[in-house]
């Protein structure tokens, strides 16, 4: 998270005042982005994969920001556990969201992607998601909000359908507008 918090234009400063983000002593290599770049609105860190929900608003692609934190993950992997070559599996994905019933179900999928997979049995649960960002009191500072709760209606909208939705039942065209690598 500290790394995608820098690449989102967060600095260390920032990101140190809260220990969910924080990154003791690391010796990271990132070039710290514009805030104005990007809005993260959902995220869930699984335990082989993730999936981001970004907004580009800036000029910096969103390719390019995932190509910066992945790369100085693979590094740190690589230095940590002398080793090299890839870390990832495959290429990420993007896929541009057109209206707000994708953006609702991308945001859902994500949100439920743990309790899918059987970590746990609420999303609220999960802490490497940004679901208790918007449902309980945790307020990450690189989690925008205010846009995907508008979308939903209000809180208790967006926790409802969040709650409601089923990777079963999700339209096979539709399933494929989740951001992942």
């Amino acid at each position: 998270m500290f790394r995608l918090g820098l690449g989102l234009g967060f600095s260390q400063e920032e990101l140190s005042l809260n220990k969910f983000l924080a990154m003791p002593y690391s010796r990271i290599r990132i070039t710290v982005a514009e805030k104005s770049n990007f809005k993260l609105h959902a995220f869930a860190l699984m335990p082989n994969h993730f999936h981001l929900l970004i907004e580009q608003t800036g000029r910096e692609t969103v390719s390019k920001l995932i190509a910066k934190v992945c790369t100085s993950y693979a590094k740190y992997i690589n230095l940590k556990y002398k080793r090299v070559g890839h870390i990832f599996q495959d290429k990420f994905k993007a896929v541009l969201i057109q209206n707000h019933p994708q953006l609702i179900w991308t945001s859902a999928y994500i949100h439920m992607n743990p309790v899918k997979d059987r970590i746990v049995r609420n999303p609220e649960e999960y802490l490497w998601s940004s679901y208790p960002d918007y449902v309980c009191e945790r307020n990450l500072p690189i989690t925008t909000k205010s846009f995907l709760t508008s979308v939903f209606g209000g809180k208790e909208n967006f926790e409802k359908e969040t709650l409601n939705f089923s990777t079963k039942e999700a339209d096979p065209i539709v399933s494929k507008t989740v951001f992942d690598s």
